[in-house]
């Protein structure tokens, strides 16, 4: 007889935090803080006068119950680019959500590009995901978010999953955009009235000075084949939204409104 029949395994989770710090001094950027814990890692490229924050889960992805928390802090007058090493996907949850926190805080005179690739769900994944970006009052920002859901190219259907992902961007601690999405699969059948059979979205925004005057360049741009977007702008913020029938077509349209209203090179990990 076996006495561990009926006895549910206890699996392993994974769990991780990256702490980043930087300021600028005498013209040059500099880490003041690195820690990491766990699968989450930080690796700090410096690519011209503009340093990269490459944010990574060594972990290979994420399932129910594991937790992953990524913070970044710039000083005044500090400008840099954050990123994320490749997609970041999200399995067959089992039981409970896998949870991700990214905090940014940007100082006086600030920027950040913060520029995470695709987040990948697969079916019955479940995330649950909060980005918070606060801003001292002449900072800016800029920073996207994409979703696929599944690898069409292999055949993956996406039938049934869970996604909160809440964006916030606060202003000398007042909000100043809130974007609450749920997904589910209700959502997901939603027809028209939600993604209309996209298999891939994204939401950039930029909040700070010349945000609104991005706006004609931008919506220049949004004509790839393949996608459906739209941009606004207003009270010192650019919205772009943007769907596709997958996600080749959304990532090279995310590249070209990339390069209408921000200068130099795509992250260095982008192009590999």
């Amino acid at each position: 007889m076996n006495a561990q029949a009926g006895i549910q395994p206890v699996l392993q989770r994974s769990h991780g935090e990256a702490v980043v710090a930087l300021d600028h001094a005498a013209g040059k950027s500099r880490l003041v803080r690195l820690r990491q814990q766990g699968s989450a890692k930080a690796i700090l490229l410096h690519v011209g006068a503009v340093p990269e924050v490459v944010f990574l889960n060594t972990s290979g992805g994420l399932t129910g119950g594991d937790a992953l928390s990524f913070k970044l802090s710039l000083g005044a007058n500090t400008r840099a680019v954050a990123t994320t090493q490749t997609a970041e996907r999200a399995y067959r949850a089992g039981a409970g959500c896998a949870k991700v926190k990214v905090d940014i805080e940007v100082g006086a005179g600030g920027w950040l590009d913060w520029l995470s690739q695709e987040t990948i769900l697969f079916d019955a994944s479940a995330l649950d995901r909060r980005t918070v970006i606060d801003l001292a009052g002449d900072a800016g920002c800029l920073a996207l978010e994409a979703v696929i859901l599944g690898r069409p190219a292999m055949g993956e259907v996406v039938r049934d999953l869970t996604l909160r992902d809440t964006r916030i961007i606060r202003r000398d601690g007042r909000p100043v955009l809130v974007e609450p999405l749920m997904l589910n699969v209700a959502a997901l059948q939603a027809g028209s009235a939600v993604l209309g059979g996209a298999k891939a979205f994204a939401s950039l925004v930029m909040v700070g000075p010349g945000a609104e005057a991005a706006l004609k360049q931008t919506r220049a741009v949004l004509d790839e084949p393949g996608v459906d977007a739209a941009a606004s702008a207003w009270d010192g913020k650019l919205s772009v939204r943007m769907m596709a029938v997958d996600g080749w077509p959304l990532r090279q349209q995310i590249r070209r409104v990339l390069a209408a209203i921000r200068p130099g090179p795509l992250p260095r990990v982008w192009q590999m």
